[in-house]
């Protein structure tokens, strides 16, 4: 059983699988900056203020999930944006 486990931990998708969890962590905290630290700032100078968190609507707060969901849409342009500039980038080097 331990044969096992060590073929199917050292397997390569298993490897690429791990290798893909670490850099998405530390690519999640660079995207979160961007978002936290120079998206939302700009959002706040043209909106008045990025922070959806006191919104209420009766005794529901929604404010959270309002940030939630604009930080969401947010981290999706910015990775679509990313990822075509990527591809754009090793077709080149083709």
């Amino acid at each position: 059983m331990l044969q096992e486990l060590k073929a199917f931990l050292l397997r390569g998708d298993v490897l690429a699988l791990a290798v893909a969890v670490v850099i998405a962590g530390a690519f999640g905290k660079i995207i979160d900056s961007l978002v936290n630290d120079i998206i939302s700032p700009i959002l706040g100078m043209i909106t008045g203020n990025p922070d959806f968190s006191e919104v209420v609507i009766g005794s529901v707060k929604v404010g959270n999930f309002i940030n939630a969901v604009v930080n969401f849409i947010i981290v999706g342009i910015v990775l679509f944006f990313l990822i075509k500039a990527a591809g754009k980038k090793s077709e080149d080097v083709k």
